[in-house]
């Protein structure tokens, strides 16, 4: 049984019969649609109205029954969905996450599903007659916050982006770092609010701590997300921030596992849990989890890596920075292309690269190798990231 047919639900599915699972296998999706691509639905989408984010997943030649708009509501001796239950003997967890919504009674929007996408796209690309821009107002300043605004920026819309943090990017990549970026936004004529918090969403706007008002025709809620855990609350499962799981992806009950944005694991390379919401691990997690079912007993320790497209820029990030003592740049961030890289105890753990897909790919290799380096190298941009092992 696998419950959650994201992309890591379809590739658990995919990976069991790629290792020789003959059992039978079920893939239960909250969702009315077949599986997709999510990282596509705040950039691609938004901005090319023919792009499929479809998996084109092949259920009959997988042998593999999908059960589209069924939640999972219990996990007791059976699977409990919202249509029955279902007996297992593996059960792979896969439901993801939700967005977290803001006090108030005026309508607010996300951008978490192709629905949602879809929905947000009619809304900020231009109408067929004149109109008034659009008054969108985005709460904020992290990953999807950021691409959104880039693509309502290109329609033509007022955008007005509030960050409660002291910089875009702040919770993700750490405030000097997400700095840099500001400028970005005034760049591309979009209005960055750092440092205010939203008191709640009323209709016709947002009310901002200290009295202030936001008038806006459209409210985004991007302020992150919370695992789908909700619904394993009794079941006996360890939870922490999200399903708790060893290095093989195992759970704390027997047959159990847990993959994707769901699932926080022993990271060994870095000593610490981690749950790390982004494709490259929606698109890896499974491997080890069919292996285990299958027989195996393989573990899952990644370098993280993501990416963001946004304001012209292409964004990449390889590693963990929690934990990090020292901070670099490599190149000046006022510049198109430059980097920033975290390091403990003189080892390069993360990095972050502004239009140097090279050194990411370097960097990624250094971070896994975990040999110490040579600050001096790793700051001249002149130099191979390859080339500032110490």
């Amino acid at each position: 049984m696998i419950a959650g047919a994201g992309l890591s639900g379809l590739r658990t599915a995919e990976e069991l019969r790629a290792r020789g699972f003959a059992g039978p296998v079920t893939l239960i999706g909250a969702e009315t649609r077949p599986p997709y691509d999510r990282p596509p639905l705040s950039k691609k989408v938004l901005t090319e109205p023919d792009l499929d984010p479809s998996l084109k997943a092949d259920f009959a030649a997988l042998d593999v029954g999908f059960r589209p708009g069924e939640a999972v509501t219990g996990l007791g001796d059976e699977l409990v969905t919202d249509r029955g239950s279902y007996p297992f003997d593996h059960l792979v967890l896969a439901t993801g996450s939700l967005p977290v919504a803001l006090p108030g009674e005026g309508r607010q929007r996300f951008l978490r599903t192709y629905d949602d996408a879809l929905a947000l796209r009619d809304l900020i690309r231009p109408a067929q007659s004149p109109r008034k821009a659009l008054r969108l107002a985005i709460v904020g300043a992290g990953w999807i916050g950021a691409e959104l605004a880039t693509a309502a920026a290109g329609y033509g819309c007022q955008v007005t982006v509030v960050e409660a943090g002291p910089a875009p990017l702040a919770a993700a990549i750490g405030a000097p770092v997400g700095a840099q970026t500001a400028r970005w936004y005034a760049a591309a004529g979009v209005d960055l609010k750092v440092a205010t918090a939203v008191e709640a969403v009323q209709p016709g706007g947002l009310a901002l701590a200290g009295g202030e008002w936001l008038a806006a025709d459209e409210i985004v809620t991007a302020v992150g997300v919370r695992p789908a855990t909700g619904w394993l609350e009794g079941s006996g499962l360890r939870l922490e921030n999200g399903v708790a799981v060893d290095a093989g992806l195992r759970a704390s009950r027997a047959g159990v596992y847990a993959v994707g944005d769901c699932a926080a694991f022993e990271s060994r390379r870095f000593g610490r849990r981690l749950r790390v919401e982004h494709w490259d691990v929606a698109l890896h997690m499974p491997e080890v989890a069919a292996a285990n079912v299958a027989g195996g007993d393989e573990a899952y320790d990644p370098v993280p890596y993501f990416w963001s497209e946004q304001f012209g820029r292409m964004m990449q990030y390889v590693g963990h920075h929690g934990g990090a003592d020292l901070l670099v740049w490599r190149g000046d961030p006022a510049e198109p292309a430059w980097a920033a890289g975290w390091l403990a105890d003189g080892r390069l753990v993360a990095m972050l690269t502004v239009g140097r897909p090279r050194d990411m790919l370097q960097a990624r290799r250094l971070i896994d190798s975990g040999v110490p380096v040579d600050v001096s190298r790793l700051t001249d941009p002149a130099v191979p990231v390859k080339a500032a092992v110490a």
